[in-house]
């Protein structure tokens, strides 16, 4: 099993728009059996206005087969994530191993 961690580093002020974004997404990704994702908003991290995504997979392949599924939910993840860039300032993808 792999963790899939995204972190953004939001512009400041954009936090909850793309946190909203995120709450949807994640809803949907449930919804259509990619897994279930966690959401983490910062206390304290290295820079204000950060939010982590998190999601457990089986393999990298399937991560990445996740954005070839059926077109109508692809439309669907496009709309709610439509104009993300313009809320990040920078971010980064860490994959990791789940040993236990």
């Amino acid at each position: 099993m792999l963790l899939i961690r995204d972190i953004y580093h939001c512009k400041p002020g954009k936090v909850r728009a793309l946190l909203d974004k995120y709450r949807e997404m994640a809803k949907l990704s449930d919804e259509v059996g990619i897994g279930k994702m966690r959401i983490l908003t910062d206390l304290s991290a290295e820079r204000f206005w950060t939010i982590v995504t998190e999601i457990e997979v089986e393999s990298f392949e399937k991560f990445m087969k996740m954005g070839e599924g059926d077109p109508e939910q692809m439309k669907k993840f496009e709309a709610i994530m439509k104009g993300y860039h313009d809320l990040v300032d920078h971010g980064r993808r860490e994959v990791w191993t789940i040993e236990n």
